[in-house]
């Protein structure tokens, strides 16, 4: 079955990760074994600290959800060595008619080229024209003839070639075309066997005849075969033997990844002219075969978001994924199904904490690990219950999975915070620290929030900070930036902006505006706090 991918928001905190996780796990804990929790962006430094405390791994990193080729139901024909005979690769496909074509590989099992219909009748009316075969490998002759060879075990025969020859009397009994290297077909006919092998034919092939019997252990230089096949299979089969990569289209082969991305290959088809097209995996090796029909209705990759319900807040590709359900806490957005789908959305300050909910509904409790990790991601996301989007909801299920954990909450929360921001990092990984895009009335703005309890440290950086804002603000298209500094123990934000000054002294009914950033006094929400100001001052 294909996974269902549970994620948050890009560039995601706490709670958008753990979030993620816990509801993964729960789903797979009642039956549902196809959840797979995964992220959108690096993990940040306090998420990092959060995860190792508890012994977990940070979930997988996807960067889209397009559909894929691995996505889609490509047929999976037989791959054919190029040595082997012509006639494996026509029971191919005339075992399924819906291939139009069959992969030959090599030795490794890597792409060697493609066989068709086409490809084998050409071959099959050249040899009317043409009757010879060249260095055809004696076990290949002997399957497609379903034969044996006769002569003495210590002759030894690799490889036949020569002029193909039905040994037909003419009107003077005379036999025509039989030379040396020749390899002739005949019947019961005695002289036509000893002329051949007097006259060094490579090949003699004995179809429904006993005479197989009389040169049975016989030592010669040419190869004695009999068949149970007449002459008339036993000539068109001789073509059959040919080893398939001799006839295989070898050049201008169109072939596509695992992870090639549907639009791309779409477009690809319909410039080109085949009918079939080789699918390949990361090694390189053929793992399959696509045609034009499988691309009319591709299986789409499977989600649920938690913790955001915006497309410029999700993955790449959104739009051509199936979305299952959405699990949040943040205000209903623009996000868009095809179908009904599962949704929760609630006021209450961690998406965590809806999560945790829906352990005790359905009667299941997270281990102590998995409780700690939730109790941590609601802690993160009230910023210690001091945000002013924290329930006393909030407050009850942290208490319970903290219990469960066995941890306590306020030494747990200032190991959380005490993590702050490390000094080192880039300017550019400190706007990206918990990051989003929102639309507000016609104005597009990024908001970047970093949690901590040494705010000074990281506003000393400003000279850095407003260039990197700047060229952000310019390459995104964004009428204003904001990169929020929450000091946990003063409970406000110093707030640094790009932008009009007078927007940010009317939303917030700030006093000293100082260059580019000022303190907000009880600000630790951007959701409830920061945009919900800014929504209202432009309607």
């Amino acid at each position: 079955m294909d996974p269902i991918y549970v994620f948050g928001h890009k560039n995601p905190d706490t709670d958008s990760v753990v979030s993620a996780m816990a509801y993964a796990a729960l789903n797979n804990a009642l039956g549902n074994n196809d959840y797979v929790a995964a992220r959108l962006g690096h993990i940040n430094d306090e998420t990092a600290f959060i995860l190792e405390r508890f012994g977990f791994e940070p979930p997988v990193y996807m960067t889209t959800v397009r559909t894929q080729v691995r996505d889609i139901e490509y047929d999976t024909p037989p791959t054919l060595s190029s040595g082997v005979a012509v006639s494996r690769a026509w029971e191919a496909l005339r075992e399924n008619v819906r291939l139009s074509a069959v992969p030959v590989t090599d030795e490794q099992g890597r792409l060697f080229g493609l066989v068709t219909a086409g490809g084998i009748a050409e071959k099959d009316m050249e040899s009317i024209q043409h009757p010879a075969i060249e260095s055809v490998p004696v076990f290949n002759l002997l399957s497609a003839l379903e034969g044996l060879i006769i002569n003495d075990d210590s002759d030894v025969f690799n490889c036949i070639s020569g002029d193909v020859v039905i040994a037909l009397p003419c009107c003077n009994g005379e036999v025509r075309g039989i030379r040396e290297g020749s390899v002739v077909i005949c019947g019961h006919q005695e002289d036509v066997v000893e002329l051949a092998l007097e006259k060094g034919a490579s090949c003699v092939i004995l179809c429904q005849t006993e005479l197989a019997e009389k040169y049975r252990g016989i030592s010669s230089r040419t190869c004695i075969i009999a068949t149970p096949c007449d002459a008339y299979r036993a000539a068109r089969m001789i073509y059959q033997a040919i080893p398939v990569g001799r006839i295989a289209e070898l050049k201008n082969i169109v072939h596509f990844q695992l992870d090639d991305y549907i639009d791309d290959v779409r477009d690809a088809v319909l410039q080109s002219r085949f009918r079939s097209y080789p699918v390949l995996d990361e090694k390189q090796k053929v793992v399959g075969t696509l045609s034009r029909y499988h691309l009319i209705r591709p299986r789409r990759k499977r989600v649920v978001l938690v913790d955001h319900n915006e497309r410029a807040q999700s993955v790449q590709g959104l739009e051509q994924a199936e979305i299952l359900a959405i699990i949040d806490h943040h205000r209903l957005a623009d996000v868009q199904t095809g179908n009904p789908v599962f949704m929760r959305n609630e006021p209450v300050g961690s998406t965590t904490t809806i999560v945790a909910t829906m352990y005790q509904e359905r009667g299941l409790m997270p281990s102590p690990r998995l409780a700690g990790l939730m109790a941590a991601a609601i802690l993160s996301d009230t910023v210690m219950f001091k945000s002013p989007t924290c329930t006393s909801h909030d407050r009850r299920i942290a208490d319970r999975l903290a219990r469960i954990a066995g941890v306590d909450l306020e030494q747990l929360g200032k190991e959380i915070f005490s993590q702050g921001t490390s000094v080192d990092k880039s300017v550019e990984e400190l706007l990206a620290t918990d990051f989003k895009e929102f639309h507000i009335a016609g104005h597009a703005l990024g908001i970047g929030q970093i949690t901590c309890l040494d705010v000074e440290s990281v506003l000393a950086r400003l000279p850095e900070l407003l260039p990197a804002m700047e060229k952000m603000k310019r390459d995104r298209g964004y009428d204003m930036q904001l990169l929020m500094l929450t000091d946990v123990l003063r409970e406000g934000t110093e707030l640094i902006f790009l932008g009009d000054e007078d927007v940010i002294r009317m939303a917030f009914n700030a006093g000293e505006v100082r260059a580019n950033h000022v303190f907000l006094p009880g600000v630790v929400s951007r959701k409830k706090q920061i945009v919900p100001a800014l929504s209202l001052l432009w309607g």
